[in-house]
């Protein structure tokens, strides 16, 4: 069967799967699928000629319309008469609408129907992108490809934002068809709809009742599980006709795209393989390789003994190695022209055995191999005592949980930080989402981020890092769907060896692998070059004698500090109060910590903090958060209620120890007083 502008026939399924192989025809050159389309944003694979990108088996690369647009501009390419006389390159583009690079703007973006402005960060200059001139600019660059300009959300979205993206990707779409007029150029529809079925078949049943010549699948690989993408990919190509090629956008791993395969995807592309070339990591038939690890500095290996690739027929494994290490430019090349390589001859071989129809066979064989790292120089964690790294410095050590994760434990007190579940799992249960982190950075509607203050945080406890990672990971994924209020992460911590030692081991603390610990560290601050609105500080010391040193007042306050057995100093009824006075008086500020303990809620009552439950971290059933006056109404939180102060009341534990009786005299008529229990 064919059909559309590119001619597409579809020449074989798979028996036992919905893998398919075809061919269609582009303005430049036959293209057989399946197929990979390297990454070329600014009309150029980062660390690759064209030449190599031909040996490699390149089909079709994928350009970008926003970047493009900004730079060189259209002029440019009408000029030169289109992207392929511009850049010497033979066969086809793919150009993207920009729709993602815009929905990914941190500041400086207004939508509307008609389209999004945005703030040009190579000029300063305002720029409307619309369908019109979406479509307008891909016509003049010239591309084999256009993709209609489409809303993107997070894949996981509520139902309402959903269905509000997919009804303007709509609206947008039967406006780019109208846009390309009579050029030659082929256009595809994106099926929007997150990680919902029904939304998925309303946008794909409105897409193809229009002539497009192939559709492709969006708002995947943005924020769900692995499993929740194969299975909505399954769904959302099931709908799609048989007579157009299928494009899933911005996937992945070689394994990301033999399931996608599987499940009847035709085109594939993304920054993977040449990213990842950039530090050391390989794509091979013996699994993935890491050129940074020691092992490899005296192999005379080739890198993949079944690879027919330049890279592979001429350079060893130690050669790479040094490369990698020494961050030479040339390891980023050679290791990139293997990586697309690789993918393409994937591509090739999954082709061939569907035609051959013996590809699932050939899908339970591979997946197997692209799940494991290097098959023949495992990795293994060291043995006691035989880590080259110490697992020690100072007063910490690192701590191995029986479930497999790591933690920092301070050696003097015994106590570990994050002690029931990862650092970064309890970081965000406890912290990011109780704080309503990711609500609270939205803009509301008519709000531009320019006109509001950041948000502030003060982390109190630094230690390993985690909360203040949580944030900043939180704020990066909310910044990369769109304009956000900015962040300010503000952290306080007297003995940096906990993060120093965490640091030297980012295998066990990935979240740390990451530009902003080290800058901070080393410089104090530290603001985001991708991300504006967002900025860490740092301040070591005694956290009462630094408080004052901080650049703004706190909007949420981390409360992390070790526990009153180890630290009580900083759960004294006095630390309350003074972290109570550094609070902004015109506005609340919120207090999440682990703790649970009566002695410290009677503290933060008797402070002027009102005082709320928190979510259970398992080994406690609950655990606090407080608040300063100014909070909106009805509370946010739950707060205790009139029966903890009754049960307060007739506790044989009511105080901290060391008070006079008439100081406690005086705690117990200002919390029995408290407005909260008046409430």
């Amino acid at each position: 069967m064919s059909s559309g502008r590119l001619n597409f026939k579809l020449e074989a399924v798979a028996t036992g799967s919905r893998a398919r192989a075809g061919t269609f025809r582009t303005l430049h050159n036959e293209v057989k699928t399946p197929l990979f389309m390297p990454v070329g944003t600014q009309a150029t694979v980062k660390a690759q000629t064209f030449d190599t990108l031909l040996d490699s088996g390149s089909q079709i690369l994928l350009a970008n319309t926003y970047h493009l647009l900004l730079r060189p501009g259209p002029e440019v390419f009408k000029s030169f008469g289109g992207i392929h006389k511009f850049t010497g390159w033979e066969k086809s583009f793919l150009t993207d609408s920009g729709g993602f690079q815009i929905f990914s703007l941190p500041h400086a973006r207004n939508m509307k129907e008609e389209g999004a402005e945005f703030r040009s960060y190579v000029d300063g200059k305002v720029h409307l992108l619309s369908p019109e001139t979406s479509i307008g600019t891909q016509i003049a660059i010239g591309s084999d490809i256009m993709m209609v300009l489409d809303q993107c959300i997070p894949s996981t979205a509520d139902k309402a934002t959903a269905q509000a993206a997919l009804e303007i990707t709509y609206r947008w779409a039967k406006r780019s068809l109208a846009a390309r007029g009579e050029s030659p150029q082929s256009m595809f529809g994106i099926v929007q709809g997150a990680l919902f079925p029904d939304l998925r078949k309303q946008s794909a049943d409105g897409l193809t009742q229009l002539p497009f010549d192939g559709f492709a699948i969006g708002g995947l690989a943005v924020g769900e599980e692995k499993q929740q993408r194969e299975d909505m990919c399954e769904i959302a190509a099931a709908m799609l006709p048989e007579d157009r090629p299928r494009y899933l956008m911005g996937v992945g791993t070689p394994l990301d795209l033999l399931e996608a395969v599987h499940r009847g995807v035709d085109m594939f592309d993304c920054i993977i393989p040449n990213k990842v070339a950039q530090f050391g990591t390989a794509f091979t038939s013996r699994g993935l390789l890491q050129l940074r690890r020691s092992v490899y500095k005296f192999s005379e290996e080739k890198l993949d003994a079944t690879c027919k690739c330049p890279v592979c027929a001429k350079y060893s494994r130690g050669y790479l190695h040094h490369l990698t290490k020494t961050q030479e430019p040339l390891g980023w090349t050679l290791l990139g022209q293997h990586n697309i390589a690789f993918y393409h001859q994937m591509m090739r071989e999954i082709r061939q055995s569907i035609l051959e129809d013996s590809f699932l066979a050939y899908y339970h064989d591979r997946r197997q191999v692209l799940q494991i790292e290097d098959m023949d120089n495992p990795a293994k964690p060291p043995k006691a005592g035989k880590e080259r790294r110490s697992r020690s410095l100072g007063d910490y050590e690192i701590h191995l949980h029986s479930q497999g994760f790591a933690n920092i434990r301070q050696i003097s007190s015994g106590e570990i930080m994050h002690l029931r579940r990862p650092p970064m799992e309890e970081a965000k249960a406890l912290y990011i989402d109780q704080s309503a982190l990711t609500a609270r950075l939205q803009l509301k509607p008519g709000e531009k981020p320019e006109d509001l203050e950041p948000l502030v945080i003060w982390d109190l406890g630094l230690g390993a890092g985690a909360n203040a990672m949580a944030a900043i990971q939180c704020y990066e994924t909310e910044a990369a769907k769109g304009p956000v209020r900015g962040l300010k992460v503000i952290s306080f911590e007297n003995d940096l060896d906990s993060i120093r030692l965490a640091l030297t081991h980012k295998n066990r603390f990935e979240y740390l692998r990451h530009s902003g610990p080290d800058a901070v560290l080393a410089r104090g601050q530290w603001e985001s070059r991708q991300f504006p609105g967002l900025s860490w500080e740092l301040h070591v010391g005694d956290f009462w004698e630094k408080a004052a040193q901080a650049s703004a007042k706190p909007d949420i306050i981390y409360y992390d500090f070790f526990s009153q057995k180890t630290n009580g100093d900083c759960w004294a009824l006095e630390s309350f109060q003074k972290l109570f006075a550094h609070c902004n008086p015109k506005k609340s500020a919120q207090l999440f910590t682990y703790c649970s303990s009566t002695t410290a809620r009677v503290a933060m009552l008797n402070a002027g903090f009102y005082v709320a439950v928190g979510e259970g971290t398992g080994s406690k059933k609950d655990t606090i958060i407080a608040l300063s006056p100014g909070f909106p109404e009805p509370c946010p939180y739950p707060l205790i209620e009139k029966d903890w102060l009754d049960r307060w009341s007739r506790s044989t534990k009511k105080f901290p120890d060391g008070l006079s009786e008439a100081e406690r005299a005086e705690i117990e008529k200002r919390i029995i007083g408290h407005p909260q229990f008046g409430r």
